[in-house]
């Protein structure tokens, strides 16, 4: 939830962030920490079955995907993810690998991985946004 805050004030508004991990890791409790910094007051769920949920805040729009059940990474296309991509906003992407192939590069990449009873979190930057979304992660982090 804190490393949410966090993300989300560095993400000022907009960019793309793939989330990579195992089931269990803390994917979308990270986007509960997103979503809570930027000012929404209610439950965020997994959008397992129906892949988007949007959510209007005074920030901006936040796309959170989970990609998870997605069966063919053309189900991208039918269901309009340019049109949430092309947006400026910021989309969160559970199990981009199932998109692999329609989804454009992240600006930054979240990875978490199991440390004995708690979490490790790692991320790279795929863009100059991202890059500078990596530096205001970072000074936010010390």
């Amino acid at each position: 939830m804190a490393f949410g805050g966090c993300l989300a004030k560095a993400c000022a508004g907009s960019g793309i962030i793939f989330l990579h991990g195992d089931l269990g890791m803390g994917k979308t409790t990270m986007c509960r920490g997103v979503l809570n910094a930027l000012g929404h007051q209610g439950t965020v769920k997994s959008p397992t079955y129906t892949l988007v949920e949007p959510y209007e805040l005074k920030e901006g729009m936040v796309y959170h995907f989970d990609l998870y059940r997605l069966g063919d990474p053309e189900e991208l296309e039918f269901m309009g993810i340019r049109d949430y991509l092309d947006e400026q906003a910021l989309v969160i992407i559970e199990w981009p690998e199932k998109g692999k192939g329609i989804l454009p590069k992240a600006d930054i990449e979240v990875m978490f991985a199991l440390d004995g009873v708690g979490r490790v979190v790692r991320w790279k930057t795929n863009t100059v946004h991202g890059e500078a979304i990596a530096v205001r992660l970072t000074e936010g982090l010390t």
